[in-house]
């Protein structure tokens, strides 16, 4: 039996409180429920069931109950309803709360039913999201997880959110068998035995959840994605995210990453889409997540650093210097640039690494280069 709690409800206030009773929980739709209910079905260590918007039991809960009874049910109504808690009683559940309801209560009443299971150590979710098409941004995912998965070998995934049209499988030399697409829709059964299925260990030592190469027949909505990197940041130290930027959905459900990485460059378009860009996620997640980090930088562009910094509002982070033509042949040969670190570009990713893991890293002061908009706007203080 997996320790993972299942939490079936569409409230995100809920699904809050209980990622702040810091259990390992995960997100489940009501139809997760007949899965669950089959007799081979691998159970949670305790289900939630959020009933506040229905006043019956499902059908299927007694069912799991008659072939699993070990299985814990914690019911979260909107009253104590007594036909509702008779019902609930004769379906075997164990324990009943009523919303709101208090962090404490939570954890108390999972407490009786699982004992003193351990708050869940979570990993950092580090998110790569590109201002613009064909700037860079696979590569820099790509070459930045390979290089943490050297510091944190058997513990480093890439999960690749172009669901069918993501190309980090080619950057790595893999065609992964599984896909994210199967994650996704079977976000119900996620325990380590069966994430360690999906995943394929690439020739660069890093795990990767890729693209699938079969078309979308179904839209996911955000609390799978949510669900599948809850319980990834739970099973790896670190979760490398390729984020589509066009994807709505995948930009709505980044509430576990530690960090949000804004992939730009210096061409004026790039950097009008990051302007916006930077503030619908600033909106959405905060400053102090976001950064952005320059890719295929230009010393003698006419648009300078500070022009981002000041046109995105939000400083970089980073830069990584251009060499396209080592950057082709590396992802012709489906190998990392990481992985041959005596190049200038190289020993940049490897350094944004170690500064994203927390390994210090020395900084040299570098010469910025001049503005194009830095001559009619006030410098920085």
């Amino acid at each position: 039996m997996s320790t993972i709690i299942s939490l079936i409800s569409a409230d995100p206030h809920l699904v809050q409180l209980m990622r702040e009773t810091g259990m390992p929980c995960v997100t489940v739709a009501l139809d997760a429920l007949a899965g669950l209910a089959q007799p081979d079905a691998t159970q949670p260590g305790l289900l939630v069931l959020d009933l506040r918007d229905d006043a019956t039991i499902p059908p299927a809960l007694a069912m799991l109950k008659r072939h699993h009874p070990t299985t814990g049910v914690l019911l979260v109504a909107a009253r104590l309803d007594p036909a509702l808690m008779l019902a609930a009683m004769r379906a075997g559940v164990n324990e009943f709360v009523t919303f709101p309801v208090a962090v404490a209560e939570l954890q108390a009443a999972i407490k009786r039913l699982v004992g003193n299971l351990a708050p869940a150590a979570r990993g950092d979710v580090f998110a790569f999201v590109g201002a613009k098409g064909g700037i860079g941004t696979t590569t820099v995912a790509v070459n930045v997880a390979t290089a943490l998965a050297k510091g944190a070998p058997d513990n480093t995934l890439l999960i690749d959110l172009n669901v069918t049209c993501g190309d980090a499988g080619v950057f790595l030399g893999s065609e992964p068998r599984f896909s994210v697409m199967d994650a996704l829709e079977n976000v119900q059964r996620l325990d380590a035995a069966f994430l360690g299925g999906l995943v394929t260990r690439t020739k660069a030592g890093l795990d990767l959840l890729g693209a699938s190469g079969r078309p979308v027949t179904t839209h996911f909505e955000q609390g799978r994605i949510r669900t599948l990197l809850d319980f990834t940041s739970q099973a790896r130290r670190y979760t490398v995210l390729d984020v589509p930027r066009s994807d709505t959905t995948a930009l709505d459900s980044l509430d576990t990453a530690t960090k949000i990485i804004l992939v730009a460059n210096q061409e004026l378009a790039t950097v009008r889409s990051a302007s916006r860009m930077a503030a619908t996620l600033r909106q959405r997640y905060g400053q102090a997540r976001l950064s952005v980090v320059l890719a295929r930088t230009d010393r003698r562009a006419e648009i300078g650093y500070e022009d981002v910094e000041r046109t995105v509002g939000v400083d970089i982070t980073t830069t990584f210097p251009s060499d396209y033509r080592l950057a082709l042949h590396a992802m012709n040969k489906g190998r990392p640039l990481v992985l041959d670190p005596q190049t200038d570009v190289a020993k940049s990713y490897i350094a944004f690494a170690r500064d994203l893991s927390g390994v210090p890293v020395q900084k040299s002061v570098k010469e910025r280069p001049g503005t194009l908009f830095g001559r009619l706007s006030p410098k920085k203080a």
